[in-house]
C-alpha cells in the first residue's frame, strides 16, 4: 500500500467518524423522549464502550508513568465528561442552533492552541482561510434559512467551553499517540470519562427505570451510541489524530452539522433550504481548502 493510499485511509476514518457523530442527535433525542437524562445517556454509552473495548484491548492497566496516567485522566476529562456534560447542559438552556455553531469553533481553537503549545508549528494560510469558509458554511447550515440568534451568555459560554475541551483532548492525544497503542488510549479515555462523571452523579443522582431500559427503541439507540458512536468512533478518531495530526483531523468537525441537516431531513422531515445548500457547499469547499489549499496555474 502506497503512502498516499494509507493517508486516504485515515482521512476516510475521520470522515466516517463525523458522519456517525452527525447522526447521534437522533438517538439522543429518542432516548431523552423516553425519559433518560443526558448524564444518564453518557454514563450508559461510555460504560458500554468501556466493556466492549476490553474484548480487543491488551489487559495492561496503567500507563508507563504517573505523568502519563495524569494525561490519560485529562483526556477522559476533556474528551469525555466535561465535553458532554457542558454541551448537553448548554442544549438545555440555549438554542440548539447556537450550540451547533459554537461547537464548530473546535477546529479553529485546536489550530491556535497547537500553535501556542508547539512554537515550531506555523499555521498555514490555506488552513485559516479554509476554516473560516467552513465556519461560515456551518452558520448557514445551522440556521437553515431562519436567522435567529438568541444570545444566552451561560449556555453559549458552556458550549465554547465544550469546544475548548475537545481542542485540549486533541492536544493530549497528540502527546500520548507516539507512546501508546490507540486501543489502550481509547480504553483509558472511556475509563476516566466514567470516573470523572461520578461527581456529577453525586450532585444529580440518576434513577434508572428498568421498564424504560428494556424497551427495544432504548436498547437499540443505547447500543448505537455505546458501541458504534463511542467505541468504534473513538478508536477511528484517535487513529486518525495519531496518523494525520490533530489539526488536520479536527477540521472534519465542520462536516457534522451538514450530516445532522441531512439526517434531520430524512428522519424527522425537516426542510432543507437553499441557504442550507449554499452552506453545505461552503463547508465542503472550506474543508478541502484547509486540507489541500488552492493552487492557480499560470497561463
Amino acid at each position: 500500500m502506497t503512502a498516499n493510499n494509507k493517508t486516504y485511509r485515515y482521512h476516510f476514518l475521520a470522515i466516517l467518524t463525523v458522519i456517525i457523530w452527525g447522526t447521534t442527535f437522533v438517538s439522543t433525542k429518542v432516548l431523552i423522549g423516553n425519559g433518560l437524562t443526558p448524564v444518564e445517556i453518557l454514563l450508559y454509552r461510555f460504560s458500554l464502550a468501556y466493556i466492549g473495548i476490553w474484548f480487543f484491548c491488551p489487559r495492561k492497566l496503567l500507563a508507563k508513568s504517573w505523568k502519563d496516567e495524569l494525561l490519560f485522566l485529562g483526556a477522559g476529562l476533556c474528551g469525555g465528561s466535561l465535553y458532554f456534560v457542558s454541551e448537553n447542559t448548554a442544549l438545555g438552556i440555549t438554542l440548539a442552533s447556537n450550540v451547533s455553531l459554537i461547537i464548530c469553533t473546535a477546529p479553529i481553537l485546536t489550530a491556535f492552541l497547537s500553535r501556542l503549545f508547539h512554537k515550531g508549528e506555523r499555521l498555514k494560510n490555506h488552513l485559516i482561510y479554509g476554516s473560516l469558509m467552513a465556519l461560515l458554511g456551518v452558520g448557514l447550515v445551522v440556521f437553515n434559512g431562519s436567522f435567529i440568534l438568541q444570545i444566552n451568555p451561560l449556555g453559549d459560554i458552556l458550549t465554547l467551553f465544550a469546544a475548548l475541551m475537545w481542542a485540549f483532548y486533541g492536544l493530549i492525544l497528540r502527546r500520548l499517540g507516539s507512546r501508546y497503542p490507540t486501543l489502550f488510549i481509547t480504553r483509558k479515555v472511556f475509563f476516566y470519562g466514567i470516573v470523572t462523571l461520578i461527581p456529577v452523579l453525586v450532585i444529580s443522582p440518576i434513577h434508572p427505570q428498568f421498564a424504560v431500559l428494556i424497551q427495544p427503541a432504548v436498547i437499540c439507540n443505547l447500543l448505537f451510541l455505546g458501541v458504534i458512536a463511542s467505541l468504534l468512533c473513538y478508536i477511528m478518531w484517535n487513529t486518525a489524530v495519531k496518523e494525520l495530526g490533530v489539526v488536520r483531523t479536527t477540521n472534519y468537525i465542520y462536516v457534522v452539522p451538514l450530516v445532522t441537516l441531512l439526517t434531520s431531513a430524512l428522519v424527522i422531515d425537516e426542510t432543507i433550504t437553499v441557504v442550507a445548500l449554499f452552506g453545505s457547499a461552503f463547508i465542503l469547499s472550506g474543508v478541502y481548502i484547509a486540507e489541500k489549499g488552492i493552487t492557480f496555474r499560470k497561463k
